[in-house]
């Protein structure tokens, strides 16, 4: 059950969410989600108004390029004239009507410019280590004087920036020209196959030989023979640092990739000792701990700090709350171990 499938302080999880925001702007006949084998009976289950044919089935992860360039052919093969509003389905955004004024926003960027690719950028709060950033350029000249432009600015990007280090990070964020890449993008379906052409080839040569197979009983099998034979590549690296016509639109919005346990600190309220609770819990001189347990299974605490409790039906989780870096370490020796299936 990755995070996508899980409630964050909310009645409804992660994916159920990202359809409920997009549906002001996206009805669920036109929503696509792309998703690999082992997932796509559970985000059928959770988003049941999404018809089948409409849920693309990955044979293997190939990382964002090939991912959204077969959403993108699934788009422009049924409109040709398609904008495509990409987005990953675990992350927390709030206000929802400030994200689909913003979304709003790029699609009239994307009208004046039919070429245009409008990435969203968000303001950094503090100096994250863990994101990849956007260095923004010139201010985007825009022809329309209306309500929509006049909300946010655009910038041309000057550079994408790798995750940074702590020194590296603290300056992004004191430049103010940095933006956290939220991997959120506008565009036309067309503007990014044809970006993709250009300067992604191998992806591209795979994609044309979909093509044909879309909509025919010989679908799946050219698709699990294709699909894999694509670089594993993001669409940051295959398209986006060589295209021109390339824009960031800051986020007016919140946002939080809920990356790692401590996100909960953020979308959770605390106690009085600053614990984050989501499920039973019972505590006695208990301070600043982050807990996590599913609706029928109490945990109780005595005399402990700062810690991350997390209990599932298969396995309990006990961390320091200040070195969740080490978590993959933990994973590399579950895995050495041979105990992959608890992960």
């Amino acid at each position: 059950m990755p995070k996508q499938f899980l409630k964050f302080g909310s009645e409804r999880t992660l994916l159920q969410e990202t359809a409920e925001r997009c549906r002001p702007l996206i009805s669920a006949e036109r929503t696509w989600i792309v998703t690999g084998r082992d997932h796509a009976e559970e985000v059928g289950r959770q988003l049941n108004d999404v018809a089948t044919s409409r849920v693309v089935i990955e044979p293997c992860g190939r990382n964002t390029a090939p991912c959204i360039g077969l959403a993108a052919l699934m788009i422009h093969s049924s409109d040709p004239d398609g904008v495509m509003l990409v987005m990953p389905s675990d992350h927390v955004i709030r206000p929802a009507a400030e994200f689909q004024a913003a979304v709003q926003t790029a699609v009239g960027l994307i009208e004046q410019l039919s070429n245009r690719l409008v990435l969203f950028g968000v303001p950094p709060t503090y100096p994250a280590t863990g994101f990849g950033y956007i260095h923004r350029g010139e201010l985007l000249t825009v022809d329309d004087s209306s309500e929509q432009f006049c909300r946010t600015s655009a910038f041309h990007v000057a550079e994408f920036r790798e995750k940074p280090d702590a020194t590296t990070a603290a300056n992004y964020l004191a430049s103010g020209e940095y933006f956290w890449n939220c991997g959120i993008f506008v565009w036309r379906a067309a503007t990014i196959l044809k970006a993709i052409e250009q300067h992604a080839p191998d992806v591209n040569a795979r994609l044309n030989a979909l093509r044909p197979a879309i909509g025919t009983a010989q679908w799946s099998e050219i698709l699990c023979a294709e699909f894999p034979r694509m670089p594993s590549i993001s669409i940051d690296y295959a398209v986006l640092e060589k295209a021109a016509e390339v824009c960031v639109l800051p986020a007016t919005f919140e946002w939080d990739d809920v990356g790692s346990w401590q996100a909960m600190t953020r979308l959770l309220p605390q106690d009085e000792a600053q614990n984050t609770v989501d499920g039973p819990f019972c505590s006695v001189n208990t301070n600043g701990c982050v807990v996590a347990t599913s609706n029928d299974h109490l945990i109780a605490t005595y005399g402990v700090r700062d810690l991350i409790i997390v209990h599932t039906p298969t396995v309990t989780l006990v961390a320091d709350k200040h070195d969740e870096s080490a978590m993959r370490q933990l994973v590399a020796e579950l895995e050495r171990r041979g105990l992959s299936e608890y992960l």
